[in-house]
């Protein structure tokens, strides 16, 4: 396989560079596994396709403000993106300026911080700032926006590109197949007999930056933090046993279960994973894939693909683009059942 399997054209204002004004006003594509076909629906209908016994799984992860802006000693303007805390004084973040910096280089940020550049490791740097970085992005930082949307963020970001069960600080960017999901939602799910699970996986920035090596096996993903508790592990056994179906929304709860099955069982993890999920990897958790549409070439794509079948998946997003969905972020989102496929 090579990046160019993975790729499909998409008009640029099929962007969604806003989201819509509720968030279940997002439009739905069911892809049937028994008919092979999609379905057009919204995603306030996705109660219709559930049924009592089915186990959500959601990542509670919350979105941190992680964007600074500051510049260098000599004037240049810097960006930095926090990856993730280290300790009290250090982060690990990403930089963006005209040339890269050095070890020992001094970045200049607002309300006199200061952060000098320790170290490099796989493209990032390590940090150290003068006060608590934790607190200081909190107080000065922004929305980190996806880079495709094009745009600043705006106040109306701090509660839009946040789920509304995200509890756990830790991520750089929102599991954003959860973004469609309302109180409202939420409970009319439970209320039908649908239970509601939660892992943590905290989304690093890592997510948004492309693959450089065209053959796939030779690529490497940022490590991020994952929890899945015994609740977990429980709610699913129970779930499969009763004959229920378990339903990942987003990839990156898929990521934090399949990442605790690895032994092939689920049990409970704490740690770090890059699990780097591809066509021909056997899934041990889940049965049902509630996902936005990715970016080309994209890793997110490519475990959609291992999910649901690379020919299905890609003629269900050239549909979309016929059908003029809202893509990325901000846009639409597709529920995949696979229990019934038989073209994976």
């Amino acid at each position: 396989m090579q990046l160019a399997d993975f790729d499909y054209e998409l008009p640029p204002e099929l962007i969604a560079t806003h989201p819509t004004p509720r968030r279940r006003d997002s439009r739905l594509l069911y892809l049937n596994p028994s008919a092979q076909e999609v379905d057009d629906r919204m995603f306030r209908d996705l109660p219709a396709l559930l049924r009592s016994g089915d186990l959500l799984i959601f990542n509670d992860t919350r979105v941190i403000r992680a964007r600074l802006h500051g510049h260098k000693q000599t004037g240049g303007k810097v960006e930095i993106l926090l990856e993730r805390l280290l300790s009290d004084t250090r982060a690990l973040v990403h930089i963006k300026a005209s040339k890269a910096l050095k070890t020992g280089s001094l970045i200049l940020l607002p309300d006199q911080c200061t952060a000098s550049v320790q170290d490099r490791k796989r493209g990032l740097y390590v940090v150290d700032f003068s006060r608590d970085p934790g607190p200081y992005f909190e107080e000065h930082g922004e929305v980190p926006l996806p880079p495709y949307l094009g745009r600043d963020a705006e106040s109306a970001d701090d509660i839009r590109y946040q789920t509304v069960y995200a509890r756990e600080d830790g991520a750089v960017a929102a599991p954003t197949a959860g973004l469609h999901f309302d109180e409202e939602m939420l409970a009319e799910t439970q209320s039908m007999g649908v239970r509601h699970c939660f892992v943590t996986l905290h989304v690093g920035a890592g997510t948004f930056q492309s693959l450089r090596n065209d053959d796939l096996e030779q690529n490497k993903l940022h490590s991020e933090r994952i929890r899945v508790d015994e609740s977990v592990c429980a709610a699913v056994a129970e779930t499969r046993s009763s004959g229920g179906r378990v339903i990942a929304v987003g990839t990156t709860s898929v990521r934090a279960v399949e990442t605790a099955a690895q032994s092939g069982q689920l049990k409970p993890f704490d740690g770090e994973s890059n699990l780097f999920i591809l066509p021909g990897y056997q899934f041990k958790s889940i049965d049902c894939l509630i996902t936005n549409f990715h970016l080309p070439q994209s890793s997110l794509l490519m475990l959609v693909t291992a999910f649901a079948g690379i020919e299905r998946v890609l003629a269900a997003y050239d549909h979309a683009v016929h059908e003029k969905y809202r893509f990325f972020s901000y846009g639409d989102a597709m529920f995949i059942d696979r229990m019934q496929a038989t073209d994976i």
